[in-house]
């Protein structure tokens, strides 16, 4: 039990995995035991596969190898390898993007058949214009005359957002949100992203065996590709996910693997595009399968979410969260769980072998993620409906083949309130019809509340789960830091109630305290999915525009943290924050670059100087929140404020 209680801080996780472990059931943390030793090498960087004259190795104690066989030096190795997975992390994020421009794209086209809908829908397939405000504010940056029919209007902004991906000139729409000085700083140093496409694939270039052997190049060009996820695709993704889904609104939930239901269908969503999951929230309520349900003889049919598209869910209907990345091989194990559907991302190839052990259907939805002997439902978004609807009625089915006596669904349930975006905080400051970020921006001026901090991230097994990301904001609250959260983070910190307005008179100091009450807001508000990144940026953005803390990114007391990272995502985050500005910390082990001193040293230090924004690395929590207090306080006396009340 002491060893399970190392693993996680979350009892319903540390239940499961003692059903686990009675059971022969290995998961991730077994199979990282398995792994150890890890490579030394690998962890400092210092491996270098780009070409088959190796893979070569530098000794980091200077012993052996000085350089690979081509010549590149532990610098080069590094950055090339660092750079590889910003490419690799951008990719991730802004193909994402890419998919919802391309589902939006789609709204405006006039089924063929309109007598096939007799209520006079028109729409080439389920989806429609939620936020017109959104698409109007968006056609508006984009050029387009918004006095235009919806539907042309929507046509128009659709063609223009995928046209971001493949230009070739120029610059992103997008990173006209930035500061004025933050776009010049950009300009001078020739990182400002032109074309997200054609940033991914000239670093992926420039990291080729024999182009380019300069570290801090290669940096400024990882930067540039960084961006155009930061103000681009992750942007894009966010934006037009609001405008067709809804755009989301304070809502509250409940959290972790004690919201699956003995006596229902158990449908779990997990990967990271809503497109589907939007539409699987809606078959979950068909007529026609819950009546099927109870003839099968369940209650009826319970949604959850795993990893970002539950936040996704979460954030417009109050769908349960069911846990974050760690415990989706848990959710399985509690014996409940008919169906996981999965479509990208941070989906573990062993969900296969866990599922195998029980009744579950595992069942793919998109082709760029397929899994070798399981189910797979092709998902296109002109069938959007029709296909949630197929994959929700195979869960139902398989109801009846559930065995009472392995399920084991712990107890643990904890609510929150999400659905936080930039223009929720600035009409609940402000008031509904003059929202304005002058109350936020004042509360800092007057020491009320420190700082901001945007805490985000994955799990990682090397780390006890959720015990950074939870003792890292329970210490920055304390300290009047209000924190933002996305991701798997925030789904951490949810579990421990951190995300209630209540949390604010437990954990808070003073000063935040006082402005949670006077507004109703938790000291830590959950902004969304991993994509939703892009919500901190454009907030700290209006901030900035707001007056009072500065004319950059890099003037407001505000640090950023990714306490248990995983995914070449985060790295990617981490260096578009750091390009925009912001002191950003990365807790677990640090990105493989220490095998380079003169990198690691540029990285943690000399960078700050051109761009304005640092890494740090820090093992422990406490340590965390030592570095952004620090930070913030920095940030503060340069700016004169007054001390903290």
């Amino acid at each position: 039990m002491s060893l399970i209680k190392e693993r996680s801080i979350d009892r319903a996780t540390q239940e499961t995995l003692k059903k686990a472990k009675k059971e022969n059931i290995p998961t991730c943390w077994d199979r990282l035991d398995a792994q150890q030793p890890q490579c030394g090498f690998g962890l400092l960087g210092l491996c270098c596969t780009v070409c088959n004259m190796g893979p070569c190795r530098i000794d980091p104690f200077g012993e052996g190898a000085a350089a690979g066989v081509c010549g590149a030096n532990a610098d080069t190795i590094a950055a090339r390898n660092l750079a590889r997975k910003i490419a690799t992390g951008a990719s991730a994020h802004s193909d994402h993007g890419r998919d919802v421009a391309h589902a939006a794209s789609l709204v405006t086209k006039v089924h063929s058949h309109p007598e096939s809908h007799p209520e006079g829908h028109r729409h080439h397939h389920d989806y429609e214009i939620l936020d017109i405000g959104k698409l109007k504010l968006l056609a508006a940056e984009f050029g387009i005359d918004t006095a235009k029919p919806e539907e042309q209007i929507a046509r128009e902004l659709s063609k223009k957002l995928l046209e971001e991906f493949g230009r070739q000139e120029g610059e992103l729409v997008f990173t006209k949100r930035a500061p004025l000085k933050r776009r010049e700083i950009w300009k001078k140093l020739g990182i400002t992203p032109r074309g997200i496409d054609r940033e991914v694939v000239e670093l992926l270039h420039t990291t080729t065996m024999g182009v380019d052997n300069d570290y801090k190049n290669i940096i400024a060009t990882g930067m540039r590709c960084a961006l155009s996820d930061g103000w681009g695709g992750s942007m894009i993704a966010t934006d037009v996910q609001d405008v067709i889904l809804g755009s989301p609104e304070p809502v509250r939930g409940k959290v972790n693997l004690g919201v699956l239901k003995e006596d229902q269908v158990n449908i779990v969503v997990h990967g990271h595009e809503p497109i589907l999951s939007e539409m699987a929230v809606k078959a979950s309520r068909d007529p026609e399968l819950l009546k099927l349900a109870k003839d099968k003889g369940a209650e009826g049919i319970n949604l959850a979410g795993i990893c970002c598209t539950a936040n996704e869910v979460l954030m417009r209907h109050g769908i349960a969260v069911a846990g974050n990345f760690l415990q989706q091989e848990l959710a399985i194990v509690t014996g409940a769980v008919e169906v996981m559907m999965v479509d990208v991302q941070c989906i573990m190839p062993a969900l296969h072998e866990v599922a195998a052990c029980f009744h579950t259907k595992l069942i793919t939805t998109n082709s760029k993620a397929r899994f070798p002997g399981v189910s797979h439902v092709e998902f296109t978004p002109e069938k959007a409906y029709e296909t949630a609807k197929q994959i929700i009625r195979v869960g139902v089915e398989n109801f009846s083949n559930r065995k009472k006596d392995r399920v084991n669904i712990p107890k643990e349930e904890m609510d929150l309130v999400a659905g936080f975006t930039k223009e929720v905080v600035a009409q609940m400051l402000g008031g509904k019809y003059r929202g304005t970020y002058r109350p936020l921006n004042e509360a800092i001026i007057s020491g009320r509340i420190r700082g901001l901090a945007g805490v985000v991230g994955c799990n990682n097994p090397k780390q006890t789960h959720d015990f950074a990301h939870t003792e890292l904001v329970k210490e920055l609250i304390k300290k009047d830091v209000l924190v933002l959260q996305t991701g798997c983070s925030a789904i951490a910190c949810a579990k421990q109630g951190l995300l209630l307005p209540e949390a604010a008179a437990q954990y808070a100091g003073n000063g935040l305290r006082e402005i949670c009450d006077a507004v109703g807001i938790p000291p830590v508000l959950h902004l969304g999915s991993c994509v939703d990144n892009s919500r901190i940026l454009t907030a700290a953005s209006h901030i900035i525009s707001e007056g009072g803390l500065g004319e950059d990114l890099s003037d407001i007391p505000a640090a950023g943290c990714a306490p248990e990272w995983m995914s070449e995502k985060a790295i990617t985050i981490g260096f578009y924050f750091v390009a925009s500005g912001v002191y950003t910390v990365f807790g677990a082990s640090p990105f493989a670059v220490l095998g380079s001193k003169n990198l690691t040293h540029y990285l943690t230090h000399d960078i700050e100087e051109i761009v304005g924004g640092r890494f740090d690395f820090a093992d422990t929590p406490v340590k965390m929140a030592e570095l952004m207090i620090a930070h913030i306080d920095k940030k503060r006396k340069a700016l004169n404020l007054k001390p903290v009340i």
